[in-house]
């Protein structure tokens, strides 16, 4: 476990609101990198997905990257541009 696991783990721990906004804040930037990892493993720059959604280049990056200023169906749109389909899924979290 690196230090930052160490500080992490041991925050959350004591400081609610900061376990509540690591976790959210993280799973923005989980899904941002998800959303440009496809993309380019499609071989299409944010331009070229920006020219076949018809929405301007910043706006790719927006979603890249602020995805939660984004609403699901913005998303949606997103992936289906590149030919993929998304899931939401809720499950029961993980025992430890």
């Amino acid at each position: 476990m690196t230090d930052l696991e160490r500080y992490t783990n041991q925050r959350k721990q004591r400081d609610n609101e900061f376990a509540e906004n690591f976790e959210a804040g993280y799973l923005s930037f989980k899904l941002g990198y998800i959303l440009a990892r496809t993309r380019e493993e499609k071989g299409i720059s944010q331009q070229q997905l920006a020219d076949a959604l018809n929405w301007e280049s910043s706006l790719i990056s927006q979603v890249e990257n602020q995805t939660e200023n984004f609403d699901i169906s913005t998303i949606e749109k997103y992936v289906k541009a590149l030919g993929k389909e998304l899931f939401v899924e809720i499950r029961s979290p993980a025992v430890n």
